[in-house]
């Protein structure tokens, strides 16, 4: 799979010269942040400090959106109320369990062997807040993921790279020397942590527009043809 554009470490990334309105990305995740980009605004990121852990009986759709919208108010500043702030959370989900990112070596294989040749489920939550009135737009997006049948050689040889101790249920669906998934039919981007035709949909209410035609600019980059962008666009719940 091509690899999306890097940004490195800056704090601010500007696209096309856009400079309003201004986001901030409430995550240091280069993940988030490069497929932020390609949706063309300008925008800042900043560390979001929140507790993760689930609350009792907390269904996965309710824990990615309460920890979304937890990301984004803690990022804000009420002397820039000009700001738009996006929150993200993404949670893989097997059966009944959450997973979060594997503490050591022995749980990221454990999960790996768990998920292999079987579908689980990935919810990402996203909060749009503006803060010059206070108004929330929330989405959901849910992805089921097929993973492929990987051997246990495949699964040692994953893990010792290190990548998998930094990734909600140890893997990363675009690593392409791994390749855990075979073929999917949902949103891509959001197994990535950021569903980009959701966030379109979601800033659109907030008369923010894309400076890219945002579905075209994703699967170019993660060269992947989604079948759900159009709708999603359309605002039909789907995925």
């Amino acid at each position: 799979m091509g690899a999306v554009q890097d940004f490195g470490g800056n704090e601010c990334v500007r696209i096309r010269n856009v400079t309003k309105p201004l986001l901030v990305l409430a995550s240091n995740s280069p993940r988030r942040r490069e497929l932020l980009a390609l949706g063309g605004w300008m925008f800042h990121t900043r560390s979001a400090d929140v507790d993760e852990s689930p609350q009792p009986g907390e269904a996965p759709g309710a824990y990615v959106l309460r920890l979304a919208e937890s990301k984004a108010r803690a990022c804000t500043e009420s002397d820039h109320t000009d700001l738009t702030i996006l929150g993200a959370d993404t949670a893989v989900v097997n059966g009944k369990a959450i997973l979060g990112k594997p503490k050591d070596n022995a749980e990221a294989v454990e999960m790996l062997k768990n998920l292999r040749g079987r579908s689980h489920q990935v919810y990402t939550g996203i909060a749009v807040l503006r803060l010059s009135d206070g108004t929330l737009v929330t989405d959901l997006c849910i992805t089921d993921v097929p993973m492929r049948a990987y051997r246990d050689d495949e699964i040692e040889v994953y893990v010792a790279t290190g990548d998998p101790l930094d990734k909600a249920g140890a893997y990363a669906i675009q690593n392409a020397s791994f390749h855990p998934v075979e073929t999917m039919q949902g949103c891509y981007a959001s197994v990535m942590g950021l569903p980009l035709c959701h966030l379109a949909r979601s800033l659109h209410k907030l008369d923010i527009a894309s400076q890219t035609d945002i579905a075209s600019a994703c699967q170019s980059a993660l060269e992947y043809a989604c079948p759900i962008s159009s709708a999603v666009l359309r605002g039909e719940m789907v995925g």
